[in-house]
């Protein structure tokens, strides 16, 4: 098998594609909030926090594999890589122990979602993640992002 480059900057076409299909569970929450079904009401929420916190695990788990790849990750990426899913597992502290959820754990997830670029810029800026990188993960973290922003506020 020949492994060859990517036309589009170093990333094939069905990431962007998969990438973008991605966002579809945190449409569909937010689409159901915004029905304004109140059967739905919070199997919304808890699908909206459910997906931004997996989502935000597996950035780590990227971020890891990137850092195994490479001959001298720096430090910091090896925490860095660790952070996503520990703050996904606080963002559920709240639930655990009875008090206001999910929506100012959505406010979190939202956060660093959109704050993981900065992540992934170092990685673009240290040569450790592929060309065509931040094209891909611009409009996924705003994406996944903003949506599971818009999920607290709704």
């Amino acid at each position: 098998m020949t492994v060859r480059p990517a036309a589009t900057g170093g990333i094939p076409p069905i990431a962007r594609l998969l990438g973008l299909s991605g966002l579809l569970p945190q449409l569909g929450a937010v689409a159901l909030l915004l029905s304004g079904d109140p059967q739905s009401r919070y199997a919304a929420l808890a699908i909206a926090y459910a997906y931004a916190a997996i989502i935000l695990s597996f950035l780590g788990g990227l971020w890891w594999g990137l850092a195994a790849r490479t001959d001298s990750a720096p430090r910091w990426l090896w925490f860095a890589s660790v952070a996503p899913s520990l703050i996904a597992l606080g963002t559920a502290w709240p639930w655990m122990v009875g008090l206001r959820w999910p929506g100012p754990s959505l406010v979190v997830l939202g956060i660093s979602l959109i704050g993981a670029l900065l992540v992934d810029r170092a990685l673009v800026r240290d040569g450790i993640a592929p060309p065509g990188w931040m094209a891909l993960r611009l409009p996924l973290s705003l994406g996944l992002g903003v949506l599971t922003l818009l999920a607290a506020a709704l």
